[in-house]
């Protein structure tokens, strides 16, 4: 198992959907043959990390283990000083995509689900990670997270700051140094040692 900082990258526990909803259909992707996953981390943790969607959990034999996207998410917070009771991580699609599907009718059929999350939660803090996530949580189809990093916004009434898809910083590693520099942005912030002049 990976170890930086002294800490393991594991398998972050995984929140279960409220009653009602783990058997939602909406977004249509319960054809696809993926599971619902609410949100993986702290429930009550003051920063909410957004991706696009969560990914796999389990390999083809049903183990769980920790995917690309969640290794790179993880050894980022780490190094900016974050434990895991800070973070909460969920996504703008509650299953895992396997097969072409329309993508903006899936999105706005589970943007409801966050934003109730987004409401029961109250996190301190957005972080939208990727163009998707932020797209979707900023309701701004052609927001960028090139354009939008190292600054903070406002969108659903949450202070919000953006970086890049996990996925994306893992096959490019050229933007690591980027996805590291925005994690200390929001920690600067988080832990009260803001030198950044703020929106």
């Amino acid at each position: 198992m990976d170890v930086i900082e002294g800490k393991c990258l594991k398998v972050w526990p995984e929140e279960k959907p409220p009653t009602g909803v783990e058997n939602c259909s909406d977004c249509g992707l319960f054809t696809h043959g993926s599971r619902l996953i609410w949100g993986e981390g702290n429930p009550n943790a003051p920063i909410l990390i957004l991706l696009d969607n969560p990914g796999a959990r389990e390999d083809g034999d049903g183990n769980s283990f920790i995917c690309g996207t969640r290794q790179t998410l993880q050894k980022a917070a780490y190094e900016a000083g974050f434990h895991d009771y800070d973070l909460y991580v969920t996504y703008v699609l509650k299953r895992r995509p396997q097969k072409a599907y329309d993508k903006p009718a899936a999105r706005a059929a589970c943007i409801q689900h966050l934003l109730d999350q987004l409401q029961s939660k109250s996190p301190r803090f957005v972080f939208c990670l990727g163009n998707v996530a932020t797209q979707s949580f900023f309701a701004e189809k052609e927001a960028e997270v090139k354009n939008l990093r190292q600054k903070w916004h406002s969108p659903r009434g949450v202070k919000t700051a953006v970086s890049y898809h996990p996925l994306a910083v893992r096959r490019r590693p050229n933007l690591w140094p980027n996805f590291i520099s925005d994690w200390l942005f929001l920690a600067a912030t988080y832990h009260g040692n803001d030198n950044i002049n703020n929106q």
